[in-house]
């Protein structure tokens, strides 16, 4: 969780947004979170305000992801929140998606990073708009990054929105960002033993896309035992195995994706129904 682990957002920067901004609501690392080190079972009191400050954070980032979530659903945007390690293959993924849905659907993405706009950059190359966050030296995106972007992001009604979470495997399962699913991409290149060792995530996710299945015939990778290991940690997840470069598994992986846009849309004419507005 981001109370210890070091990461702090007076460095974000969000595409459209004239400044830098300071989310001093759910980092305030230079005031050390009321540590005090004294002999006296200050310990109990340091532990004891981690889990307030912990407490306060997603408080308010849940506000803040209530209010993402409501806006989306009033204008039928299905918004997917894409997660993973770095290196899983995520973005060249997620322009093979782009280019496989932009026909027939209105996309946008919004892109986290530390530092840089080459993703963001690579998605506008499929002719897609795209926000590039840039968290500094913080190690996910949250709702209210999140919230200032969709204010600068001309979303179509009824269109997808792509978000691609900072490469991390940690600290995004806990920060909900208004989306409708979390999906978890893990590649073969990696360890079997991914979803034990990082069950917070793949507990979140409702979809699992087990990446790079191209390279199976070069690696030692046991597909049936990280299924396993997944549905051990979320009975319920969904697994798709897709390559990017190869094609396998996106037209699944593309229908899944059609099928919530259309659960999304349904949902919103409910709502509007329901509230008098059609």
């Amino acid at each position: 969780m981001c109370v210890t682990c070091g990461c702090s957002h007076g460095e974000t920067k969000i595409e459209g947004v004239a400044h830098s901004h300071s989310h001093d609501h759910a980092h305030d690392h230079g005031r050390k979170y009321g540590f005090v080190h004294k002999h006296d079972g200050s310990a109990h009191t340091h532990a004891n305000r981690l889990v307030q400050v912990e407490q306060d954070i997603l408080g308010k980032n849940n506000q803040y992801a209530d209010a993402n979530r409501r806006h989306l659903a009033a204008h039928g945007i299905f918004a997917l929140n894409l997660v993973s390690s770095p290196g899983s293959g995520k973005t060249t993924l997620l322009t093979r998606t782009i280019e496989g849905l932009k026909g027939k659907h209105q996309i946008a993405v919004i892109e986290g990073d530390q530092q840089t706009s080459l993703d963001a950059d690579r998605i506008r190359a499929t002719g897609v708009a795209a926000i590039q966050i840039n968290t500094g030296k913080g190690c996910h995106l949250d709702a209210h990054m999140v919230g200032h972007a969709l204010e600068n992001l001309c979303l179509a009604d009824n269109s997808l929105l792509l978000i691609e979470n900072v490469g991390n495997l940690v600290c995004p399962a806990a920060f909900d960002l208004g989306e409708a699913h979390k999906v978890a991409i893990l590649s073969v290149t990696e360890g079997e033993d991914k979803p034990l060792k990082y069950p917070d995530m793949f507990a979140a996710a409702d979809v699992m896309l087990l990446n790079k299945i191209d390279l199976l015939p070069h690696l030692n990778f046991d597909v049936p035992l990280v299924i396993e290991n997944a549905r051990r940690v979320n009975p319920q997840i969904h697994v798709i195995l897709t390559s990017a470069v190869s094609g396998a598994g996106m037209e699944e992986w593309q229908e899944w994706i059609e099928a919530g846009m259309k659960n999304c849309l349904v949902e919103t004419r409910a709502d509007l129904s329901r509230s008098g507005e059609i």
